[in-house]
């Protein structure tokens, strides 16, 4: 219930907020190219604004600790291997920290290529010997030389931009309709922001379908860069380790795309961010 007050207050304040701008600036929201752009605003600018926020997020959300001097000899193997798959791949050195996790798994996010932040958990360090560690920290870096972060948040701005806009048009065109009949009332102030609401789940429904698509062609990707900077041999016995454990992802949603082993469960294959470990292992097996 309050997961569904909060979600009816952030509509309604951003039909608030969507008013105020377009007044501010002189937008004529019944126009087409005015809403075109002020969701163009809302859907690139919240995307890019939960970016540039991804690394203090994950660090608060996972409780990363950051390895600044290192505490113990592995702690050195880390930053010294992340530092030296970074340079091959053309990257600027990345924070490396440890969040405590019993699952094994491991995520990059950040803004920037040469600014990124790339995180182990406790249980991967324990459960995987060093080539197997080496393999995921190399698929990591490849995510951020890669651009993926950047990339995916383009990506879902488009797609916020067009479920903002597609929704308040078609609730607009409702209204108008119902406008003209006979009562000629519409649909009135909150009737249209149900519909909008309704427009919204409906499409962001099919805009995560776009999302996790390109989620997992971009795992293919970096494993196939882990195999570049790391080995292909390394990053296939990452995998099937990873495959003969079958404990939940214990990372939150918030960074939960970017780990190196997606959560379990789901509705169906088309809404999972990664591709099964077989698909990885074959496709890695088949690399020339």
């Amino acid at each position: 219930m309050i997961r569904i007050l909060l979600f009816l207050a952030t509509n309604l304040a951003i039909l608030v907020l969507l008013g105020l701008v377009m007044s501010i600036l002189g937008v004529d929201s019944r126009s087409m190219s005015g809403l075109m752009i002020i969701a163009a605003v809302f859907g690139m600018g919240g995307s890019f604004i939960s970016l540039a926020l991804s690394k203090w997020i994950a660090k608060k959300s996972t409780r990363a600790r950051v390895i600044e001097q290192p505490a113990n000899q592995a702690e050195q193997w880390l930053l010294s291997t992340v530092k030296r798959q970074a340079e091959m791949a053309g990257i600027g050195m990345p924070e490396v920290a440890i969040y405590d996790a019993p699952d094994m798994n491991a995520f990059a996010t950040g803004m920037k290529r040469d600014n990124a932040l790339v995180a182990v958990s406790t249980g991967l360090l324990n459960n995987m010997n060093k080539d197997e560690v080496e393999g995921v920290l190399a698929h990591e870096v490849s995510h951020v030389a890669n651009g993926d972060m950047v990339t995916l948040a383009l990506i879902q701005g488009v797609l916020n931009t067009f479920v903002i806009f597609l929704s308040r048009l078609v609730a607009g065109i409702i209204d108008n309709f119902l406008s003209g009949d006979e009562d000629g009332g519409g649909l009135g102030f909150f009737g249209y922001i149900a519909v909008v609401i309704v427009l919204e789940l409906v499409l962001g429904l099919f805009a995560s379908l776009i999302v996790m698509w390109f989620s997992r062609k971009r795992e293919f990707r970096a494993d196939s860069g882990a195999a570049h900077l790391a080995g292909r041999q390394k990053m296939i016995d990452a995998l099937k380790r990873l495959k003969s454990h079958h404990e939940p992802s214990h990372l939150p949603d918030q960074v939960s795309a970017f780990g190196i082993r997606p959560k379990e469960g789901g509705l169906a294959s088309l809404f999972r961010s990664h591709p099964p470990l077989d698909d990885r292992i074959a496709a890695l097996q088949n690399l020339q």
